[in-house]
């Protein structure tokens, strides 16, 4: 519509067009402005609502469950007259309020009257009691493509107790929002953890759908059981695209910036260093009292994200990422700048960043003084042998 304006067409009547189509440019900070053009698996309810008919069904989900049009997945199965039975939540519950690590209470969703049954804490893993009056599971949360974010290790365990009960599965795949990102050491067995459960680098490139694919025929849950799983894949959709969340994964992980740093800055959680939790930039900013005084500063402040945050109220020194191109790989050079840098090196790593990274040998490199190049060339063998071990449950391109 351009074309027909002249050089003398006065701005009062350019402004309204300009405004209009500057309205129609996605905001890339925006992380609830869907993709259109892929279709999740709970779109394709055609295919999922044969299965659930005349069954009492538990659904695995949290906010992330929605459909394109915004409806939640439990809410449009009950209009469909499905009966579910139970709602199963994982880390920061089903309507996704929690805090990290916080306890997830079990209850009634205020706006169904449905039970609620936690899956963090202490019962990660549906006890046969809880599955009694159940035929099938369902599971639709969205996940972010990294080891240590703990929706992966819920999935497991659900799939685990479905073996174990005879009950069948289904997953409602996703997009991995970091794509098709590879990278990270690979976690040693004797380090095995709820935020890490399987030999797998930090970022493994899988949607959730490929991912459960890939427990079963790895032969990871115990005793090497098979979970009866159908997953319902995407369309439309390929490793290339980009995905834009129609709702937070968890109250830290506001924007899809957050998402693409939080691979490469939660290692931090397992040093003495801030990622911002308490600010409006959760995953986007790091610092703490022990760096160098430099010209971006934070103050955490309690907040919906995290009720008691580290060095609440105390000046924290460090950086901006929030206007960091987009990731492509994980990246350790604040990390290590971090370590290099810090007031106080004995107290910097604790005991959880071994957990994270899922080996000893990272923080021993980082302080050995050994190069980044070093360091990643020391994954290499390991993240050639994982892309070769998933290809089998791959779903796209």
């Amino acid at each position: 519509m351009f074309r027909i304006l002249k050089k003398i067409t006065p701005l009062f009547l350019l402004f309204p067009i300009l405004l209009f189509s500057n309205l129609l440019r996605p905001s890339e900070n925006n992380s609830i402005s869907p993709n259109t053009e892929i279709k999740t698996g709970a779109d394709h309810f055609e295919k999922y609502l044969p299965l659930l008919k005349d069954k009492k069904v538990g659904i695995v989900t949290n906010q992330t469950g929605l459909l394109s049009t915004k409806i939640h997945l439990v809410d449009f199965l009950l209009e469909q007259n499905i009966t579910i039975q139970t709602i199963f939540a994982p880390e920061h519950g089903f309507r996704g309020t929690a805090d990290a690590g916080e306890e997830v209470v079990d209850g009634k969703d205020t706006k169904t009257g449905l039970n609620i049954i936690s899956l963090y804490g202490d019962n990660k893993k549906p006890k046969p009691e809880q599955l009694k009056n159940i035929d099938i599971i369902v599971f639709d949360i969205q996940d972010v493509g990294a080891r240590f974010y703990t929706y992966i290790s819920s999935l497991h365990y659900v799939m685990e107790a479905c073996a174990e009960n005879n009950i069948p599965m289904i997953i409602l795949d996703r997009p991995n929002p970091n794509r098709s990102i590879i990278d990270g050491p690979t976690l040693e067995k004797e380090y095995t953890s709820f935020v890490g459960m399987h030999p797998i680098p930090v970022l493994h490139g899988m949607t959730i759908g490929e991912y459960g694919q890939m427990i079963n025929g790895e032969k990871w849950l115990k005793n090497g059981v098979n979970c009866p799983l159908t997953v319902i894949p995407c369309s439309n959709y390929n490793r290339k695209m980009s995905y834009r969340l129609l709702a937070k994964p968890s109250p830290n992980l506001p924007n899809d910036q957050s998402i693409n740093l939080y691979a490469s800055l939660c290692f931090f959680e397992g040093t003495n260093v801030s990622v911002g939790r308490g600010t409006e930039k959760q995953f986007q900013i790091y610092g703490s009292p022990f760096l160098p005084k430099s010209g971006f500063i934070f103050t955490p402040k309690p907040n919906f994200g995290s009720k008691t945050p580290p060095y609440n109220g105390e000046i924290c020194f460090g950086k901006d990422l929030s206007k960091t191109p987009k990731l492509t790989r994980l990246e350790l050079k604040w990390l290590i700048e971090a370590y290099q840098k810090s007031s106080d090196q004995l107290k910097f790593f604790t005991p959880f960043f071994t957990k994270l990274a899922g080996t000893k040998k990272l923080q021993e490199q980082i302080e050995k003084g050994v190069s980044e190049a070093e360091i990643r060339n020391s994954w290499k063998n390991d993240l050639e042998q994982f892309k070769k071990k998933r290809a089998p449950y791959l779903l796209y391109d």
